[in-house]
């Protein structure tokens, strides 16, 4: 029995052999690789348990780089054999072949643990305090570009290219290269101060009253920012702008302020008082109202046709819908305060007095016009 297999274990050019040879690599490749896929899906089963961040980030990863480094190595066997068989001069580069294959597999690996932990690390359920999407998005882009440029420079080295060399061409022609893509490098340098001083980061409202920007960022690249408008419209801003512009970002504000100025008739300006302080006490009364910012409530002016008063508060929200909300109920109970008052809101209206006695066409005729406008 022995005596009948053995030839199959030695290198052969008879076509029955080298053929059941290959058969047999590949068979061995695809079993392997699907006890290990089984393998993997165990594991993961296992770590869901645990709260580690960590362990499933590295069994995800490393499902496809597995599953190619098994395939990488059946292949080159199955390859080892037919060159053994042929004369074929492609197949004098398989040592090299395979070399950048295990390098391209392993820096596939990696970049795969790194997008995987970026994505862990900013989920809330996964963690208790996350990390902000804009700083790990950040160091998950340097990782993954120091994992690609190494990967590059050993594969040059693998290929009988000199790295020194390269390095120094690197340098001499950094400085061609640096003058006609200076606007990219600008861009570049742009986006590493976005996220080294943090303006704003994805999810943020951010507008600008130098530009006509103003929506929520969706996305902070290393050359573009993309902001989508509240119409819906994307816009795609390049970082070094953000530069030389002011950049306002709502989402950072602590309060919403209310600001009104409400004017009343003259003819109830012996309620002034009491409209200020009723509606004043409602303000420092009202749940949504921060009591620890300033209120102002007093009589502030004499209009044309109307008196004016002053209303000057902060919600505790600083929610774009909240606020809305807030400051609807706010104006309600002033217009309530107003009416208990007996008082009115001023509005254009036009008196005419004409004298009682004389001639019509002799008769002085005196008109007072009195115009009282909303604020």
């Amino acid at each position: 029995m022995l005596e009948t297999l053995q030839p199959f274990f030695q290198q052969s050019d008879q076509m029955k052999i080298w053929l059941t040879q290959v058969f047999i690599v590949v068979f061995a490749t695809v079993s392997v690789n699907f006890v290990l896929m089984r393998v993997i899906d165990i594991a993961e089963k296992l770590v869901d348990k645990t709260e580690s961040l960590w362990d499933d980030a590295l069994l995800e990863a490393a499902r496809i780089p597995v599953r190619l480094f098994v395939w990488t190595i059946g292949i080159t066997f199955a390859v080892d054999i037919l060159d053994n068989v042929t004369e074929t001069a492609a197949f004098g580069y398989l040592p090299q072949v395979r070399s950048i294959a295990y390098i391209v597999i392993l820096s596939m690996f990696f970049t795969r643990f790194i997008s995987f932990a970026e994505h862990n690390i900013v989920d809330p359920e996964r963690m208790s305090k996350p990390m902000d999407q804009t700083t790990a998005r950040a160091l998950a882009k340097l990782l993954r570009m120091s994992v690609m440029i190494t990967a590059g420079l050993i594969i040059l080295q693998e290929l009988g290219y000199s790295v020194s060399g390269v390095l120094a061409f690197g340098g001499i022609g950094g400085i061609a290269i640096g003058f006609a893509a200076k606007d990219l490098l600008a861009n570049f340098f742009g986006g590493m101060m976005i996220y080294l001083d943090k303006p704003f980061v994805v999810g943020d409202w951010v507008r600008s009253p130098d530009r006509q920007i103003e929506g929520t960022v969706e996305d902070i690249g290393w050359r573009l920012t993309r902001i989508r408008t509240f119409d819906k419209r994307p816009l795609y801003i390049p970082n070094s702008m953000f530069a030389s512009i002011v950049v306002e970002n709502p989402s950072r504000m602590s309060n919403r302020r209310i600001f009104e100025n409400l004017g009343v008739r003259y003819s109830d300006g012996h309620l002034m008082k009491a409209i200020c302080d009723d509606v004043r006490a409602m303000l420092k009364s009202h749940p949504d109202i921060d009591q620890q910012q300033t209120i102002i409530v007093h009589f502030n002016r004499y209009g044309e046709s109307h008196l004016e008063f002053m209303l000057y508060a902060f919600t505790k929200t600083s929610e774009w819908v909240p606020f809305h909300a807030v400051k609807e109920d706010v104006l309600l109970k002033v217009m309530q305060i107003i009416e208990g008052h007996g008082a009115e809101f001023a509005f254009p209206t036009r008196t005419l007095h004409i004298a009682a006695d004389g001639h019509p066409d002799e008769a002085a005729i005196l008109q007072k016009i009195t115009e009282e406008r909303r604020p």
